[in-house]
């Protein structure tokens, strides 16, 4: 053999031997993607999106695991505690994960510590929605009836700690409502109750809220964005109702355990970002109110680093506590 061929065969030798196992053989078994919400939220609706991209791209099948319960904490307790092997895999509101790092005093797990992100998927406003049969049509109505009859409106929201429950607490501050809140296990069971009549007003992300208001079963009021979504450009923004300053966007993201090893971290973060970007799924999210992010697993983990702190500051000045 020549000598430099044989030195070529050689270097190519170490370098395959030198790359980790689970580089060459990840994935080779089912993946577990948890949504700590109940189905029918945007999370959960998030998660069966990207649990089919990346069943197509990765050639293994990730099951969607909702375990709703403690707003959101039970399920990233789940995934805290798993193994970090790239096979468990949580999805759910970014807000909600930096929340509930004050909301609960007591976590079984560091917010910080205990996961690795893996990306920030998009990012869309939360939607003010009420009952078709409540006789309020704007932001500005919805005060003065609850000016009229304190603490006898109930508001829902998909759980204690939820982005949707503390962007409806800063609203009723910045505008002196007196409105009850009721907390259900994920955005899905509440919207089927503000839907029934057993609540009269909903906080409710604008990916899952969306396509019920253009259905005709919810009536929008008000968006928290800054200005008004592209999905929904005749719902007034909080601020054009009173809300001075209101700027509030749900996110989600995606995480694994802490301690993944880097190359499955890439490689999962390459998929997510290209399935994010093709055509039917950012389409389907613009449509819905959102709008794509789908960046590094850095700039990921410094959002969250950056949420833990200002909610944390929310939630000292409203007094908050989860019920």
């Amino acid at each position: 053999m020549d000598v430099r061929l044989m030195s070529c065969t050689i270097a190519v030798a170490v370098v395959v031997a030198a790359m980790p196992v689970h580089a060459q053989t990840y994935p080779t078994k089912t993946i577990r993607l948890v949504v700590p919400l109940a189905p029918g939220g945007p999370s959960d609706i998030l998660a069966r999106t990207m649990a089919a991209k990346l069943t197509e791209s990765l050639k293994q099948t990730v099951v969607v695991d909702n375990r709703p319960g403690a707003g959101g904490t039970l399920g990233a307790d789940i995934v805290a505690k798993s193994a970090a092997d790239g096979y468990t895999m949580l999805l759910m509101g970014v807000s909600t994960l930096t929340i509930n790092a004050s909301m609960y005093p007591k976590l079984p797990y560091d917010t910080l510590r205990d996961f690795t992100a893996i990306s920030v998927l998009a990012g869309a406003p939360y939607l003010l929605v009420v009952h078709p049969s409540l006789p309020v049509k704007s932001l500005k109505e919805l005060v003065a009836l609850a000016k009229a009859r304190p603490n006898e409106l109930n508001y829902a929201s998909g759980g204690a700690g939820t982005g949707p429950h503390l962007a409806m607490e800063v609203l009723k501050d910045k505008l002196h409502m007196k409105i009850e809140h009721i907390p259900y296990k994920g955005a899905g069971p509440a919207m089927n109750d503000l839907i029934a009549g057993h609540v009269q007003v909903l906080m409710v992300n604008m990916i899952a809220g969306l396509p019920m208001v253009k259905a005709g079963r919810m009536r929008a009021i008000g968006q928290s964005g800054a200005k008004r979504s592209p999905g929904a450009p005749d719902i007034p923004t909080f601020a054009e109702g009173g809300a001075t300053g209101y700027d509030s966007t749900g996110q989600h993201g995606m995480w694994f355990p802490a301690g993944v090893p880097r190359d499955v971290l890439v490689r999962v973060n390459q998929e997510v970002v290209k399935a994010l970007h093709t055509k039917d799924v950012s389409e389907r999210l613009a449509a819905e109110g959102a709008e794509v992010v789908g960046n590094t697993p850095e700039d990921a983990q410094a959002i969250v680093r950056r949420d833990v702190a200002q909610w944390a500051a929310v939630i000292r000045k409203l007094g908050l506590k989860p019920n």
